[in-house]
């Protein structure tokens, strides 16, 4: 199967867009550094991303994007695609021409097995992704981290008040 980082990247970049909807345009920075992705890779993906109309942006300041519909109306097949990938298991990219003569004898095997993926992903909306439990765990995780650095940050910052008080 020929799904590379650029399409699980595509797809993790539109999960966080669509569990952080509502709040405003989401910058893709931000998206960059809770997903761990480049943020230059993200640039060039929202653009193929916005030419099919998947999200929309917002300049200036407090800009971003936004998803263009609903999370449940946005399937995950629909997001690879978007970004120039396609499910495809066979050897020759649906060729037919898996030998020099045509195709390999398991040629219709892999075939039926890229539909039967495609079909899976055309299925699964972000909506789906966003209620699944596993995302949620780590959604919680990942606030949790956050509101310890911001605590610890707070303590930190006391600490400095209080050090200039006393000297």
């Amino acid at each position: 199967m020929r799904l590379t980082t650029k399409g699980r990247y595509a797809v993790t970049a539109m999960l966080d867009l669509a569990i952080n909807q509502g709040v405003g345009p989401i910058a893709l920075a931000d998206i960059a550094q809770r997903q761990g992705i480049s943020l230059s890779y993200l640039e060039q993906l929202f653009s193929r991303l916005r030419r099919r109309s998947l999200v929309s942006s917002v300049r200036g300041p407090g800009g971003g994007y936004n998803l263009a519909r609903p999370a449940a109306e946005i399937f995950v097949a629909e997001v690879i695609t978007a970004v120039d990938e396609n499910v495809d298991t066979t050897r020759c990219g649906g060729a037919h021409n898996c030998r020099e003569d045509g195709p390999c004898l398991t040629h219709d095997l892999w075939q039926v097995l890229s539909e039967r993926i495609y079909d899976y992903l055309n299925r699964i909306s972000l909506q789906d992704l966003v209620e699944r439990k596993v995302v949620q765990e780590a959604l919680h995780q990942e606030r949790g981290r956050h509101v310890e650095v911001e605590l610890d940050a707070r303590a930190q910052s006391g600490d400095r008040r209080r050090a200039q008080a006393g000297a």
